[in-house]
């Protein structure tokens, strides 16, 4: 089938994409003016090749460009491939002629010009050979298995559309059994009753079979699974429950048993949590010394001028696995005897001035950065709720209580995606939940760096939620 190659010609890709950079750049080398032993005898060019090999690999992430490499038709490879280009080009000259600059290195333009004139001639010429070469293997390659079906209903038919919509996996449905032939929802594919399958599965040299009986049928599930290991045929067993939506599930083994998780969370791995953890602390402690340590001073006196009251303002939240914690901000707010249960809104008249400038820079958040060093809170996560809201949304919200599995965060994917502020209605709140569980089920480290950028870029450029 096709996806069992893709990962094996990805890497080939990779690797003489690598290979025709480098070759580019020490032709460019000796062309003017210098001899092929270029990273011997210059150290200078030592990081000048590293930026190369990492703007590439930059670029090609970002367009996607190894990605579905045998399923593209020539013109979308093309185009594909001149867009990394391109983005490459563009990365390379603002990385080495405005932030590195040439001089540091003794790179001249010179020099730049003939590398990256030198690599897209190369490039466009390989992918060339690589897609003559595509196109007459491309028999070999798609290697299509013939499958069956045994079940009907919703499940062999969520099946058997799956299997027909992603034609890279190669697979060509030839029937579908059942002993109840009216519960077969695609009446031209019906083979007839279970026993008939064997027979026609050895005579048609069939490959695989998809099993989605339920499991009340546990004797002719194990008949099958018997008789497909005589035949030498692969047998699959399809799960009466799956999740419903459109992500993957994950299964796990406890013991011989199988067990179906609704929802990835890749901070259960200690791991990634462990990662997580040690990259709060190290930021909070960071942004706690050379930012707060500072700015502390100045905001605390402009707060005390302007409104009478203590400097931070500590509210009781919804934390991890709804345990309550002391969440700590800035005061924003003359002292009022609603801030545990309404929200701010937009011309809010308890906002003081000083409050109006933090809750736009987000520098109200400031002190949190304690609740992270402290355990309570990460970076980046879902944001804490009052407790009152956490009780009021748990109750029409199903999945409210599911952003709960994780720290609350002092930003959030929710957050940089416009989804902050307040939330008048059921469904601003639903679209805000559905962004933190999308946030538990995705998360990543790179991901977390693109929240914390973003938040930043949003300051900078402003929030029109940001009151």
């Amino acid at each position: 089938m096709i996806h069992r190659y893709n990962t094996f010609i990805k890497a080939i890709n990779l690797t003489i994409d690598y290979i025709i950079l480098n070759l580019s750049m020490m032709l460019a080398y000796a062309i003017s003016g210098h001899t092929y032993m270029v990273w011997v005898n210059n150290g200078h060019y030592f990081p000048v090749v590293l930026v190369f090999n990492l703007v590439w690999l930059l670029s090609a992430n970002i367009t996607g460009a190894y990605e579905y490499v045998l399923n593209r038709d020539s013109i979308t490879t093309y185009r594909l491939v001149a867009k990394t280009y391109l983005l490459f080009v563009s990365f390379i000259c603002v990385t080495i002629i405005i932030i590195i600059g040439t001089k540091a290195y003794l790179v001249t333009r010179e020099y730049l010009f003939y590398a990256i004139l030198l690599f897209g001639f190369f490039l466009s010429l390989w992918k060339l050979i690589f897609l003559s070469i595509r196109k007459s293997e491309r028999r070999f390659l798609a290697d299509y298995r013939n499958v069956v079906i045994v079940g009907s209903g919703r499940v062999a038919n969520d099946v058997y559309n799956h299997l027909i919509e992603t034609v890279d996996r190669g697979y060509h449905v030839m029937g579908i059994f059942d002993d109840n032939p009216y519960a077969v929802i695609r009446k031209e594919l019906y083979m007839g009753n279970t026993e008939d399958c064997m027979d026609f599965l050895v005579k048609n040299g069939v490959d695989e079979i998809f099993c989605t009986l339920p499991n009340t049928e546990h004797e002719k599930i194990k008949q099958l699974m018997m008789d497909a290991d005589r035949n030498l045929i692969r047998f699959k067993f399809v799960p009466q429950y799956y999740n419903f939506g459109q992500k993957p599930t994950q299964v796990q083994s406890l013991g011989p048993i199988p067990v179906i998780s609704i929802r990835p969370e890749p901070l259960e791995n200690m791991l990634n949590r462990f990662t997580k953890r040690l990259f709060d602390v190290v930021f909070s402690v960071a942004i706690i010394l050379f930012v707060f340590s500072w700015l502390f001073p100045i905001l605390s006196l402009i707060i005390l001028i302007q409104s009478k009251g203590p400097v931070f303002f500590v509210q009781t939240r919804s934390g991890r696995n709804n345990q309550p914690f002391k969440c700590f901000k800035f005061r924003s707010m003359a002292v009022n005897a609603e801030s545990d249960s309404r929200q701010a809104v937009k011309g809010d008249a308890r906002i003081t001035p000083i409050g109006a400038f933090m809750r736009r820079t987000n520098l109200d958040e400031l002190p949190q950065f304690f609740n992270v060093v402290l355990g309570n809170m990460s970076v980046v996560g879902p944001r804490p709720h009052m407790l009152s809201h956490t009780e009021q949304y748990s109750q029409v919200i199903d999945t409210f209580m599911v952003r709960h599995f994780l720290k609350p965060g002092i930003t959030g994917w929710a957050q940089v995606n416009g989804l902050r502020g307040e939330t008048k209605t059921t469904d601003a709140m639903l679209a805000r939940v559905e962004a933190d569980v999308w946030y538990l089920e995705n998360w990543s480290f790179l991901l977390d760096m693109k929240v914390i950028f973003l938040t930043f870029w949003n300051t900078v450029k402003g929030d029109k939620n940001a009151f």
